[in-house]
């Protein structure tokens, strides 16, 4: 009985380790919902995509997706997503509020979702990289959804 007791003891232990460490990226957005912007980076290697929702006082989220000869490679790929402090301009860039989410390793399709909350009057920006040849190629959305 004391053994019994003790193997779920640990298997309770190792299932509450493995949820604590699932990702807060995919807490906090879906690559999912209406695009309100999408492009494809300069070296055509990835896609930048955010996405947008009404839930929770408004929710952008992105995801980098790795395109052409990336496709399917793992490299080192990042997205993040952020708050702007304040509307400058649509297609400038912003100082974050201190609010945002970032994903990063070493992936093979993409990278994301990263999400914020509380963006339904407010813009964002994101921005991703994959390391390709040793050199990060970048993307930035500048603001959107101003």
């Amino acid at each position: 009985m004391r053994k019994v007791f003790s193997m779920l003891l640990a298997l309770v232990a190792m299932a509450s380790v493995m949820t604590v460490s699932t990702p807060a990226a995919q807490a906090a957005g879906s690559c999912s919902g209406t695009i309100v912007y999408s492009q494809v980076q300069s070296s055509g290697l990835g896609e930048l995509v955010i996405y947008y929702s009404s839930a929770n006082g408004g929710t952008n989220s992105a995801c980098f997706y790795h395109r052409g000869a990336a496709y399917g490679r793992a490299a080192e790929t990042m997205v993040q997503i952020y708050r702007c402090e304040r509307p400058n301009n649509e297609g400038a860039h912003c100082t974050p509020d201190g609010a945002r989410d970032t994903d990063s390793g070493n992936f093979s399709y993409q990278a994301g979702p990263v999400g914020v909350t509380g963006v339904a009057s407010r813009c964002v920006e994101a921005r991703a990289y994959i390391v390709w040849n040793g050199e990060p190629k970048w993307i930035f959305s500048r603001q959107q959804g101003c």
